[in-house]
C-alpha cells in the first residue's frame, strides 16, 4: 500500500512509499534520464516503476472523466489520427529515386496506423478501444525538398510528392493508407507556396472528400466530421500585401479564409480544430510596430495577434501543428506564456515528427471527441516504426 508524500516528476504525478530514500531515488532517476537518449533507453514509467515507484497518470484527465467519456454513445465521437512532419525524401544523387530509409520509415508509419482499428488501448493510457477512425489530418512537411531551388530540388520534390501520394492516397481508397487524408503545407513544402507540393495539395482539395468551404485559391479548406468543424490553414496564418511588412513565409491568405469561414458557420457553439504547420507560442509578442527583427521570423507576431483575435471568441477546442519535431501540448490565452493544458481558452496539441527520416523516435496523436468531452493520445516509436507503443499521457478535458 503506497500512502507516502507525492511530488512531481516530469509533469507527472509520482507517490513514494514512506520507506523509499527519495534523495537516493532522485539521484538515480537523473541517470536514467542521461540515458534516454541512447537506443536502450526505458520509458519513465518503467524506470519509476522500477525504482519502486507507483505511477498515476501523468498530465492526464482524471479516471472520472475518462469513465464519462466511455459510457458516451461511440456513435457521435469523432476520432482521427494527426500526423506531421514526414519528410519524405528522395536521393540527391539520384533524384528519380526515394531515399530508402525515408520510404521505408514512412511506409511502417501508414501500416501502423492502419493496424490500429480495433485494438485495445492500455489501461495506463486511458483503456477502450481505437473505433471509427474517420481520417487523417497531415499538419505539414510532407516532403523534405520543397524549400530549395534549382532543377535538382525539383526533381526531388516530384519523387518524394508522389510517394506521399503512393503512401496516403486521398480518399482511403487509392493509397496504402486506409483512411482519408487532409494535409497542409509546412516550410519544407514551398515556403512561398510556389512549389510542386503547394501545387499539389491544391489538385487533391478538388477531389477531396466531403469539403465544405475552399479559398479562392484553391489551398486553405474546412469541413465537418459530426459536430466538429475543421480548418486547414497551411504554413502560418496570417496576410500579405505592399501595406504589411514583408513575411518570412507566405500566409496565402489565410487569415482572410478563416474569418470567411468562421463567419458563414451555421452554428456558433460547434466546437473547431485548426491546423497550421509552424509552432505559436515563441511568437507571440506584443505588436505595436513592424521591426527589423520580425523580417527572419517564421511567423510575423503581427499576424499572430490578428489570429488570436479572430478566434478568441470562438469555440476552438484544438489548435494543431508541427514543425518543432518535439511533442508539446499547452494552453493559450494569446501571450507568449503557456499555460497549463485545459486552463486557457484554447488548448493547442505540438505534434511530434512522425517519420523523419534522420531517427528513430517518432509520433502521432489519437484525438478522441465526443458530444461533452475530449479525449487526447499518443502513439510512439524509438525504432522507426517497427514497433509502437501507447505514451502514458492522456490529455482529457470537457469541451
Amino acid at each position: 500500500m503506497v500512502t507516502g508524500e507525492s511530488v512531481i516528476y516530469a509533469a507527472g504525478w509520482v507517490q513514494i512509499a514512506d520507506d523509499f530514500n527519495k534523495e537516493e531515488a532522485m539521484k538515480k532517476i537523473a541517470k536514467i534520464q542521461n540515458r534516454k537518449r541512447s537506443s536502450d533507453a526505458v520509458s519513465r514509467r518503467l524506470a519509476l516503476q522500477a525504482l519502486g515507484f507507483s505511477v498515476l497518470s501523468p498530465l492526464t484527465a482524471d479516471a472520472e472523466l475518462i469513465e464519462e467519456f466511455q459510457a458516451e454513445k461511440s456513435s457521435a465521437h469523432t476520432r482521427f489520427l494527426f500526423v506531421t512532419d514526414t519528410h519524405y525524401l528522395a536521393q540527391k544523387e539520384n533524384p528519380t529515386l526515394m531515399d530508402e530509409a525515408s520510404a521505408a520509415v514512412c511506409r511502417r508509419l501508414v501500416e501502423t496506423m492502419n493496424q490500429l482499428a480495433g485494438t485495445e488501448i492500455p489501461q495506463y493510457a486511458g483503456g477502450g478501444l481505437v473505433d471509427g477512425i474517420q481520417g487523417v489530418i497531415h499538419g505539414g512537411d510532407l516532403i523534405d525538398s520543397g524549400d530549395k531551388r534549382g532543377k535538382l530540388y525539383d526533381q526531388m520534390s516530384k519523387t518524394e510528392f508522389q510517394r506521399f501520394e503512393t503512401d496516403f492516397g486521398l480518399t482511403g481508397r487509392d493509397g496504402l493508407l486506409q483512411y482519408p487524408v487532409y494535409e497542409i503545407h509546412g516550410n519544407h513544402d514551398g515556403p512561398q507556396g510556389d512549389t510542386i507540393a503547394v501545387d499539389g495539395i491544391k489538385r487533391r482539395n478538388k477531389q477531396r472528400l466531403g469539403l465544405g468551404h475552399r479559398s479562392t485559391n484553391g489551398l486553405h479548406y474546412s469541413w465537418d466530421w459530426g459536430n466538429v468543424h475543421f480548418v486547414n490553414l497551411g504554413i502560418v496564418v496570417g496576410e500579405s500585401g505592399n501595406d504589411l511588412q514583408r513575411r518570412r513565409y507566405h500566409p496565402l491568405g489565410s487569415l482572410r479564409f478563416l474569418k470567411k469561414d468562421l463567419k458563414r458557420m451555421d452554428d456558433p457553439d460547434r466546437p473547431i480544430v485548426i491546423t497550421h504547420h509552424i509552432d505559436i507560442a515563441r511568437y507571440c509578442l506584443p505588436y505595436q510596430s513592424d521591426e527589423e527583427r520580425f523580417l527572419k521570423m517564421e511567423w510575423h507576431p503581427q499576424d499572430v495577434q490578428s489570429y488570436y483575435q479572430a478566434v478568441q471568441e470562438h469555440r476552438v477546442i484544438a489548435g494543431l501543428f508541427g514543425h518543432t519535431h518535439a511533442r508539446n501540448v499547452y494552453g493559450w490565452d494569446g501571450t507568449k506564456s503557456r499555460q497549463p493544458f485545459d486552463k486557457s481558452r484554447i488548448d493547442l496539441f505540438n505534434g511530434d515528427n512522425a517519420s523523419h527520416f534522420a531517427g528513430q523516435k517518432q509520433a502521432f496523436l489519437y484525438m478522441d471527441i465526443g458530444p461533452k468531452r475530449m479525449i487526447v493520445r499518443e502513439i510512439a516509436t524509438s525504432d522507426a516504426w517497427r514497433n509502437y507503443r501507447w505514451s502514458d499521457q492522456v490529455w482529457g478535458k470537457t469541451i
